[in-house]
């Protein structure tokens, strides 16, 4: 019997290509998308060609709502039965500015969708999951770095994720939960465009000690190995993904 995954944020960038990746190695995949049906269907579409037609389940769902949290679970385990692995990647960047210029709205978007929404997956995971199960945490490297004048509540966001990685690796460690966590830098995503800076990734890239951006794939075979039997012994890790930065 297949295997399956569940993803937040499936529909673009390293939800996609995570998804997709999963797809190639025989995998269930379930992912979440807030409000971009085309993309979703491109995202299945991709995952029918790199793996078996039929095993892929896209469910709109809004991560800051308990019960649409609940939900994406709840079809997941109907479609497939159990769940193997979590990667709680939804999230949300604002356009750059320096925090004293942003809004409390603004604000409360990034905390709610970026902390809150991760803390429900997360909830939603430890009750659905088994031993031998594992989740992955996206979070960044502007948690190490602050993104000082551009996204600093992003930044700060993402460092919750870290917290939460922590903390869950060692209250479901004894369930036999893995829980680890991923921080991409400089990726080469639409991300960017969210935030005002589209161009951003190709002019950070050769900054980078390895002189270059990386590929949402880079970060998927990542995930896939975090969440793999290869990494059985590996929890409470926060693995940096940057090319050096």
């Amino acid at each position: 019997m297949a295997k399956t995954v569940l993803i937040t944020g499936g529909s673009r960038g390293i939800g996609r290509a995570t998804a997709v990746l999963f797809a190639s190695k025989g995998w269930n995949v379930a992912f979440s998308y807030f409000g971009n049906q085309k993309s979703a269907n491109e995202t299945c579409a991709k995952c029918e060609r790199a793996g078996y037609t039929g095993n892929v389940l896209a469910r709109k769902c809004d991560v800051r709502d308990e019960l649409s949290v609940i939900d994406l679970f709840t079809a997941a385990r109907e479609r497939f039965g159990s769940i193997e692995g979590v990667v709680n990647n939804a999230g949300i960047v604002a356009p750059q500015s320096p925090i004293a210029e942003m809004d409390v709205e603004r604000m409360k978007t990034v905390f709610d969708t970026n902390i809150l929404g991760a803390y429900l997956v997360a909830r939603e995971a430890a009750r659905t999951l088994h031993s031998g199960t594992a989740i992955v945490n996206v979070s960044s490297m502007a948690a190490k770095l602050g993104a000082p004048g551009e996204y600093i509540d992003y930044a700060g966001s993402k460092g919750a994720i870290d917290a939460l990685t922590i903390g869950l690796a060692k209250e479901l460690g004894p369930m036999g939960i893995r829980v680890n966590a991923i921080r991409p830098g400089i990726i080469e995503t639409d991300i960017y465009a969210s935030g005002g800076h589209p161009d951003r990734a190709a002019e950070l890239g050769p900054t980078c000690p390895l002189g270059r951006s990386g590929d949402p794939e880079e970060v998927a075979h990542s995930i896939f190995w975090l969440i793999s039997p290869d990494a059985s012994y590996v929890t409470g890790s926060i693995m940096d993904i940057s090319g050096g930065r």
